[in-house]
């Protein structure tokens, strides 16, 4: 909550750290965590909330990444392999698995021989230790399984497993997981400068987004982990400093699910240039994507354009040709950018996914590339430099390395849903309430519905017919770091993506909700409405 913020912000500000991690992605809040659980004070802050660029809009997908092997990157597919494996182990309510179709065609771009050797492969570089191994089906199953695809010229489709996420909420458990490991973590904090004493970077001037109040924090080490902003707060260190990153948008829409009617997460070929994407289920809704070309925006005025629209509407038309997708069936859209290490490809999609830690001449980490998937890795290897930094700088032991890929996150606890999910129903006004309470809290599902218990009310649901309950609302606030409208509808509960008007008919409630919580005052519950409206008109689709 915003007193919570305010305190994080304050104890930094007061006393210096160990290290400062500037970006609340996942990248940056992997690294908070193992920081903190290395035993380093530990802060955390991010300009906008925790999750709000680049990690909350992905394909939300925990993965090994099929499409490089393609490209060779053998070890990237058997670290990301291993570590889908971590993560549905960590945090088995927000990471769970997604069986896949593959299907191929007479005439495609990949041969069958070609694929059948990849899954195997695939299997293989997750040491046989997938959900499931692959299994090949004729043309006849795959028509009886998923009748709406394309079913002229088919031959048949790997089935195979990998993994879906809530990608902004797996952002949030980590941030949680760090703080309760002991670190400071504040969003809406802008780093303004970088602090140089004796011309090595030892902290930085930051303003409180919020309040415009101004402050420094002093740090031993400060960890540049903004992502796509990464070149940008390395030139507050070195305004010479050369790029590192290609930024490539991976554009999505959003569509009823009834429309594809697809029972399974689809992998295609998209007839427009021959590029891996996906059909994701989400619910009710289906999500297509992703587009991979290189950004003709800064990160900060990032939209998804007509053309994404149609590439994507394209692509899934001609893999489920009865859909029949038109723009006005896109119930929403988002866009994201990867930062990929800077390259010499002229295909975006060829550009590496593998990560590296780089050190300027004063001293400022930086973390680039990488993916979703192998954050925690990213995440280590990033606080192994930190350890080796503040061993030389005054003595101290290195620590062993964390065992982050032990410890659940916040929810993890209990492996076991089904038991979580008969729990909640018993309690749940519903058994969609209690699946998406489950699906989105884990063990902790007991929690929210414990603020039902106390008051009655908070058992109704935000917009009828819909699982999210009012509870959820005062949890985001009280537990999960929420300080504005827009956190919770759009990164918490989703809200703004899933359904068609983005949440406006709700949002006068919510606010006044909030405002109660938070103790605004007239002003402050005016400007997140207005606030939430801009968002809303930068989500539409630009012409």
């Amino acid at each position: 909550m915003e007193q919570t913020r305010a305190a994080a912000l304050a104890s930094m500000v007061e006393t210096p750290v160990d290290v400062l991690i500037i970006g609340g992605g996942i990248t940056g809040a992997g690294i908070a965590r193992d920081a903190a659980l290395r035993g380093f004070r530990t802060a955390l802050v991010d300009k906008a909330d925790f999750g709000a660029g680049t990690s909350s809009h992905s394909s939300r997908l925990i993965h090994g990444g099929i499409r490089y092997l393609e490209q060779g990157a053998f070890r990237l597919v058997f670290e990301a392999s291993h570590e889908r494996r971590v993560l549905l182990r960590i945090a088995p309510h927000l990471v769970h698995p997604l069986a896949f179709l593959f299907p191929l065609y007479h005439g495609g771009r990949l041969p069958a021989w070609k694929l059948r050797a990849g899954m195997w492969l695939y299997d293989l570089l997750s040491s046989f230790r997938n959900v499931r191994w692959h299994r090949w089906l004729r043309a006849k199953q795959v028509r009886r399984v998923e009748p709406g695809l394309r079913d002229r010229g088919l031959i048949g489709a790997a089935l195979y497993y990998d993994a879906q996420t809530d990608d902004a909420r797996l952002v949030i458990a980590t941030v949680r997981s760090a703080m309760q490991a002991g670190a400071l973590a504040a969003n809406y904090v802008e780093t303004t400068a970088l602090l140089k004493p004796d011309g090595r970077v030892r902290g930085a001037v930051v303003r409180d987004v919020l309040t415009g109040q101004t402050a420094t924090i002093r740090a031993n080490v400060v960890v540049n982990a903004t992502g796509p902003w990464s070149d940008q707060l390395r030139r507050l260190d070195d305004p010479q400093a050369a790029p590192i990153l290609r930024l490539t948008k991976g554009a999505h829409v959003t569509v009823p699910r009834r429309r594809l009617a697809n029972e399974y997460a689809v992998t295609l070929l998209s007839p427009v240039d021959g590029r891996v994407m996906f059909v994701l289920p989400w619910g009710d809704l289906s999500y297509i994507g992703t587009t991979d070309t290189d950004a003709d925006a800064s990160p900060d005025g990032l939209r998804v354009s007509a053309a994404d629209v149609t590439y994507l509407l394209r692509s899934a038309n001609a893999a489920f040709p009865h859909a029949h997708l038109a723009p006005n069936d896109v119930v929403s859209a988002w866009v994201g950018l990867r930062p990929l290490l800077r390259a010499d490809h002229a295909n975006p999609s060829q550009v590496s996914r593998e990560h590296k830690v780089f050190a300027s001449e004063q001293g400022l980490i930086t973390i680039a590339g990488g993916k979703l998937t192998t954050y925690r890795v990213m995440a280590r290897d990033v606080v192994d430099r930190v350890a080796a930094r503040l061993h030389e700088l005054d003595g101290r032991p290195l620590p062993p390395r964390a065992e982050t890929d032990k410890l659940p996150l916040p929810g993890g606890e209990a492996a076991e849903l089904e038991v979580l999910g008969e729990a909640a129903r018993a309690r749940a006004a519903s058994e969609a309430t209690a699946r998406h309470l489950v699906a989105s809290y884990g063990s902790e599902a007991a929690a929210v519905l414990n603020l039902v218990d106390r008051d009655r009310r908070l058992g109704d649901a935000i917009i009828a017919g819909r699982p999210e309950i009012w509870a959820e609302i005062a949890y985001a606030v009280d537990r999960e770091l929420a300080v504005r409208v827009q956190d919770v509808l759009v990164r918490r509960l989703h809200l703004f993506y899933e359904v068609p008007d983005h949440a406006q008919s709700v949002v006068t409630k919510v606010a006044a909700r909030m405002k109660q919580l938070l103790g605004w005052d007239d002003l402050r519950e005016a400007e997140e409405l207005r606030d939430y409206f801009q968002v809303v008109e930068r989500g539409r689709i630009k012409a």
